[in-house]
């Protein structure tokens, strides 16, 4: 069913709070999608009970987001969006009550991401071909996501004037559209000196752009193409199922491991909350018990 298919009713409110959550908050296109999907995949449910926004209480509204099928994370999700939207039709005075009011978040288990070792690492950064200028573009990407943890989408908008080599820094714009400085460490830096010696001018053949990763389409790598080059990389080192974002996982936890300071890794990483970042002090944990299980006599 596309989306064209719901009723009015249905499809305004979740188009009226986009543009609204857009226009008051400078939500980034990838949130706002995302919001769209799953506020859409409720508005199905709903119409198939032939019910509307307006109309639904809370007891056909929780049997539309708390499907038995749908991972908890999924339905959080889904309730967080319905949530924004019943909050901005009470503010709006287009409906009187919050049938979302009594519904609570499903319990989830705490999920760690996968423990990638620093041998790992240096495998999946010793893939690229450094001799061929695609092959030095994809080495100074990985070298880049890995030295910084920044967010697959923060390294492919990256811009030619917010890279600092001399002082080794780099300026993002991450979520919330909130700027943060990173230091790149020196191999980032020796790599992408590299890149932009050897490297992007071919991949340009003098066309402009101020992207600091470009495609061979002489524009801005995508998102999409950056996950193609670290999961192609990742099986070449035998690495299962590692994305850019696994990558920034490594990069904290291999941090934490080494004795950073969690506050530290907060502010690198552009979390808002400490409480998003302690999952790396768990993760650490969990290797140190790897390592006590598979050495110790009595582990």
């Amino acid at each position: 069913m596309v989306i064209e298919q719901l009723a009015t009713s249905l499809l305004e409110p979740i188009e009226s709070l986009l543009e609204h959550l857009w226009l008051s908050e400078q939500l980034a296109h990838n949130t706002l999608e995302s919001y769209r999907r799953d506020l859409t995949k409720i508005a199905y449910r709903l119409q198939l009970k032939h019910l509307d926004w307006y109309s639904v209480d809370a007891i056909s509204l929780a049997d539309s987001i708390f499907v038995e099928k749908e991972k908890p994370s999924s339905q959080a999700r889904a309730l967080s969006a319905c949530k924004r939207l019943f909050q901005w039709l009470q503010e709006y005075n287009r409906r009187p009550d919050l049938p979302t009011e009594q519904l609570q978040m499903p319990k989830k288990g705490r999920h760690l991401p996968d423990i990638i070792s620093e041998t790992q690492i240096n495998t999946l950064l010793a893939a690229p071909d450094i001799h061929s200028p695609h092959g030095l573009r994809d080495k100074a990407l990985l070298e880049v996501i890995y030295a910084t943890g920044l967010r697959v989408s923060e390294a492919v908008n990256l811009h030619l004037n917010e890279i600092d080599l001399q002082n080794g820094l780099l300026s993002t714009i991450g979520k919330g559209n909130k700027q943060r400085m990173v230091p790149l460490g020196e191999e980032a830096v020796d790599w992408l000196q590299q890149y932009f010696l050897q490297a992007r001018p071919i991949l340009l053949k003098g066309r402009a752009c101020d992207a600091v990763f470009v495609s061979q389409k002489k524009t801005a790598m995508t998102r999409q193409l950056a996950w193609m080059i670290v999961s192609k990389y990742a099986s070449e080192a035998g690495i299962r199922h590692l994305s850019p974002h696994g990558l920034r996982h490594a990069f904290a936890t291999h941090l934490v491991n080494h004795g950073a300071d969690l506050r530290v890794v907060q502010l690198l990483l552009g979390h808002a909350d400490i409480g998003t970042t302690q999952i790396y002090t768990h993760v650490a944990n969990e290797r140190l018990k790897q390592i006590v299980h598979q050495h110790h006599p009595r582990g």
